[in-house]
């Protein structure tokens, strides 16, 4: 029994009991995440019972830390003018996020309930498409104006800061809403004993930005380069919309390694968690792939039949296939492993094609003449019996490592340049997963096989 469910009766008989002063101390004394693991196991019923009876604030904090199902279940299951009250201390990224899990029927019933400037705010946000930078962005940041002096500042600070999700910058707008500047809140206290002196005096100007429109990927790795704790997003005319902070680039990180995950492995990506998800979905969406990948080994099956004559008369070639192939859709596998991952993390780009062919061409080489030794080691010992007995020549035999290499090269190219080309095109680098590049590997090494030992083993 986890130490989460032995409080669980005595929470269950603060509740019979409808002490308040109980629940307000029980959600004051832990970190909010601590309070919110124990209360994990309490009906969404239980937990908003306990919730309304604390200052909006620390319930907001609490709400925050956990998931969103449960999330969605509190919001669904508590009073709509309740909930309605809840939403204008919730960060604005994440009420949005939470409204478009709830039914649409309660959605319709909560928002007429909510502040038209809230109103506002959601319908702003709900209109960017998903994944970009204006639908991860909060709304909830520090406005000041040039003019203003750290007394002013900080006065502002104070009026704003009951909604703010961060304080680490304070952006500065001018009169039209365009960003001019920021000030760090480190510069802030060094100015404290100098409260007349203007803020236009200690901008940092030179600010770097997103546009709401561009992929989040791009504030991730502006983020991740700059050390940011958060990043302005503005429109085309450089007007101030909201910040991206650095715990919503991690989660956008954190599910996006979870997509490229699922695709590397030939899965759609999931909507909910592996054990929410039910059986007949992910059947769905694992059978769509493999029933692709299926069809695709129809060309494989196809060669093979193509060169039955070939494989008639010289029946230890069958032996070596499946080495052959599994080798090139390992070599292949790592390529395109090692492409995808440099793309994701910047590394390299598009305009880096070259250089990458280059790369790959002598590793190619390399890798083929390694593995196409390894294979003419493989061969004679398999071999072995008929090489003595004469049946077998070495010269014969050395259709397979001239394969292996042959195959390792262009399966360590195939790797290397279709995530590129995929990028190209504007699709997932990721869809060129390794189950794909290891089918293309088995048609690719299947067909230079047949078609060596035809042409040196049997001849036109």
């Amino acid at each position: 029994m986890s130490p989460n469910s032995l409080l669980l009766p005595e929470l269950r008989e603060m509740l019979a009991k409808n002490d308040v002063a109980e629940m307000q101390q029980f959600c004051s004394a832990l970190h909010p995440a601590s309070t919110a693991d124990f209360m994990v196991g309490l009906t969404p019923t239980e937990i908003w019972s306990i919730l309304r009876n604390i200052e909006p604030k620390t319930r907001a904090d609490i709400f925050s830390y956990f998931d969103e199902d449960l999330q969605v279940q509190i919001f669904e299951s508590a009073p709509r003018d309740e909930i309605a009250d809840f939403i204008a201390y919730l960060p604005s990224d994440d009420r949005v996020d939470i409204l478009d899990e709830v039914e649409p029927e309660i959605v319709d019933e909560i928002l007429p309930m909510v502040s038209q400037e809230d109103q506002l705010d959601i319908q702003n946000l709900s209109a960017y498409p998903e994944d970009s930078c204006g639908a991860e962005m909060s709304t909830d940041y520090v406005r000041l104006r040039e003019d203003m002096t750290f007394r002013e500042a900080l006065d502002e600070i104070r009026r704003q800061s009951e909604t703010l999700e961060t304080l680490n910058y304070l952006y500065v707008l001018d009169s039209e809403g365009k960003l001019v500047g920021l000030i760090s809140a480190k510069e802030l206290l060094l100015q404290i004993g100098k409260p007349d002196s203007q803020l236009k005096d200690h901008l940092t100007r030179d600010i770097i930005s997103v546009g709401a429109e561009e992929d989040r990927e791009v504030a991730a790795k502006l983020v991740q380069k700059y050390d940011f704790t958060a990043i302005p997003v503005v429109d085309h005319d450089n007007k101030m919309l909201g910040i991206i902070t650095h715990d919503d680039v991690l989660d956008a990180v954190v599910e996006e390694m979870a997509e490229d995950a699922h695709l590397s492995a030939a899965v759609s990506p999931l909507e909910e968690s592996y054990m929410e998800t039910g059986l007949w979905t992910l059947a769905r969406n694992r059978f769509t792939w493999l029933a692709i990948l299926l069809f695709g080994a129809i060309s494989t099956a196809f060669i093979l039949n193509l060169f039955e004559s070939v494989n008639a008369k010289i029946l230890w070639l069958a032996t070596f296939l499946p080495m052959i192939v599994s080798t090139g859709g390992n070599s292949g596998g790592q390529s395109a492993t090692l492409v995808i991952t440099a793309l994701a993390t910047g590394q390299i780009t598009l305009q880096d094609w070259y250089r990458i062919l280059r790369r790959e061409v002598l590793m190619g080489i390399l890798l083929g003449l390694g593995m196409g030794l390894c294979g003419l080691i493989n061969a004679v010992i398999i071999m072995w019996p008929k090489l003595v007995a004469h049946e077998i020549t070495l010269s014969r035999l050395s259709v397979v490592p001239a394969t292996v290499f042959l195959v390792v090269f262009s399966s360590n190219m195939t790797g290397a340049l279709l995530p590129l080309l995929f990028k190209k095109f504007g699709w997932d680098p990721a869809l060129m997963s390794n189950p794909f590049v290891a089918g293309i590997s088995d048609t690719l090494g299947t067909l230079i096989y047949m078609v060596l030992a035809l042409v040196f083993l049997i001849g036109f």
